[in-house]
């Protein structure tokens, strides 16, 4: 089965060595988005967790333990993750720089390369595979 919408993989002018180079970028690129979506998930656990800690402050506060309470308030709650900054401005500066930076690189190189289609490998290696299906089909 094959969509209107598939592109024509058969005119590209595409050697072997560039082929992986662009599928090895391409994955390389699918790792960034996992790495990016794994950042997103510790911002979102660490923001559960402050959340949590400021309930502790106020429970703290609440049994009397005003110097833990404002240890907390003071130290902990205000701090950034890393070197002083939270985690939104980690997340904002990998996806604003990193992440834009490699996805417009795949883009360009793929455009090059292969008229913007993407996924060639994948895109070939269904080709065969389907190929080989209706053929061992015809045997039977």
């Amino acid at each position: 089965m094959t969509h209107d919408t598939d592109p024509d993989i058969d005119g590209l002018e595409l050697s072997e060595t560039e082929e992986a180079a662009l599928h090895d970028l391409q994955l390389g690129i699918e790792y960034v988005h996992r790495a990016y979506g794994n950042l997103l998930q510790f911002h979102h656990e660490l923001g559960h967790a402050m959340d949590r800690i400021g309930d502790a402050e106020d429970e703290l506060r609440e049994a009397g333990r005003e110097e833990w309470a404002d240890r907390l308030r003071d130290d902990h709650l205000p701090a950034g993750a890393i070197s002083d900054r939270w985690t939104y401005e980690l997340v904002e500066e990998f996806s604003d720089g990193f992440l834009e930076d490699v996805d417009a690189f795949e883009d360009e190189v793929r455009e090059e390369l292969a008229d913007g289609i993407d996924h060639v490998t994948e895109r070939r290696q269904q080709r065969r595979i389907r190929e080989r299906a209706r053929t061992d089909d015809r045997r039977d």
